[in-house]
């Protein structure tokens, strides 16, 4: 798709991750075992043959420019177009960083460089496995000015996240966030797909009047104004921008069709590359039903848990329904249930910490308990 751009807006990110995004940006948070949210955007827009992806950031973004470095895991290291990482611009005389169209117009030299006619703008926080090439199919078929991405369920939502009104022609009436009193099942899934000329056209009219957000001034408040279509997808979706959604979507991981269907059925997902040697496991270990790392020592048991890179569970340990990031350490006889611990934590021995499934124990990065 060499006709279309890609950018993931970072601007304004809903976040409620709590102590995950103490000192990261939303993007950068780790998933999976060993991904970031990001990969799943980046991979989606790199495996729909876009080769022009621009980031915009906003803050906390030095763990992300850690792990995208040049995009090579993307193949996005390229003399023309790749992947261009643009740091939010503030506001001169108040020092606040503005809206996401104040920070379309402070990079538009970006959009006009470019030669592509069409923009795909995506949020970091939707774990998926989309072709876009098919939306794209779907947005020039319509001839719309604008397609949203969206997704049709009666699953219980955590998080901040926006309904859809959409007519049996596909055509979008109405757009509403969480809590205003639209009634649907059609659930945004915050990708946009749009001419670049009308996105220009849009920065430049709502910052005259004032406005600087893209969807809640550019597009909600247009809605009957423009031709706004909605592309459904089909695929397991989840919407992590709360440390509710993140838990769930991460044990979901434990189920191996939901497995498959994120990372295998269809295109890969890529992320940053760090070689480790595999998992060691000694006469005392115990694993059930768990994602474990490379890189991991496991002498204890393990139980429906999903463990990152470099984790040590030393003997007598018992950790069970719980996400365990980057090289924690799990001394002796301590037990985990239903928790979060944030990088480099370390438990000293014969702990006990234990949350619910609804509300999980948080631990934040290089906390020692």
């Amino acid at each position: 798709m060499k006709h279309v751009m890609g950018v993931i807006n970072l601007v304004n990110e809903p976040d409620d991750l709590e102590e995950l995004t103490y000192f990261r940006c939303p993007a950068s948070v780790p998933f999976g075992g060993r991904y970031r949210l990001i990969d799943f955007t980046l991979s989606n827009m790199v495996n729909s043959d876009i080769d022009n992806v621009a980031v915009f950031t906003q803050h906390k973004y030095r763990s992300l420019m850690d792990h995208l470095g040049s995009g090579k895991e993307w193949d996005l290291d390229r003399k023309r177009g790749g992947l261009f990482v643009l740091p939010s611009v503030l506001n001169e005389p108040t020092g606040i960083s503005r809206g996401d169209l104040y920070q379309f117009y402070s990079h538009r030299d970006y959009f006009y460089r470019g030669k592509e006619e069409l923009v795909i703008i995506s949020r970091s926080h939707m774990v998926c496995n989309l072709d876009l090439r098919d939306a794209v199919r779907y947005h020039e078929d319509t001839q719309a000015d604008i397609t949203v991405i969206y997704k049709q369920t009666d699953e219980d939502i955590q998080g901040k996240f926006r309904r859809l009104a959409v007519k049996d022609s596909g055509q979008v009436t109405l757009m509403e966030d969480h809590t205003g009193r639209l009634r649907t099942n059609n659930i945004s899934m915050e990708m946009y797909i749009m001419s670049k000329a009308l996105l220009l056209d849009m920065v430049e009219s709502c910052l005259a009047q004032g406005y600087d957000h893209l969807v809640r001034d550019g597009i909600m408040k247009n809605i009957d104004k423009l031709s706004v279509y909605g592309y459904k997808f089909e695929g397991h979706v989840g919407i992590v921008n709360s440390i509710q959604g993140y838990y769930k979507h991460s044990m979901q991981l434990l189920n191996p069709s939901i497995w498959r269907e994120l990372f295998f059925q269809k295109n890969l997902i890529y992320t940053k590359v760090k070689d480790e040697p595999p998992a060691k496991y000694l006469d005392t270990a115990a694993a059930k039903n768990a994602l474990i790392a490379n890189g991991c020592i496991i002498e204890g048991k393990v139980e429906n848990s999903i463990l990152f890179r470099g984790v040590k569970i030393r003997k007598g340990a018992y950790v069970k329904n719980s996400i365990i990031l980057q090289n924690c350490e799990i001394e002796e006889n301590v037990i985990i249930e239903n928790a979060i611990l944030d990088k480099d934590v370390f438990i000293s021995r014969g702990r006990v910490l234990t949350g619910d499934n609804k509300a999980p124990f948080i631990a934040a990065k290089t906390k020692v308990i």
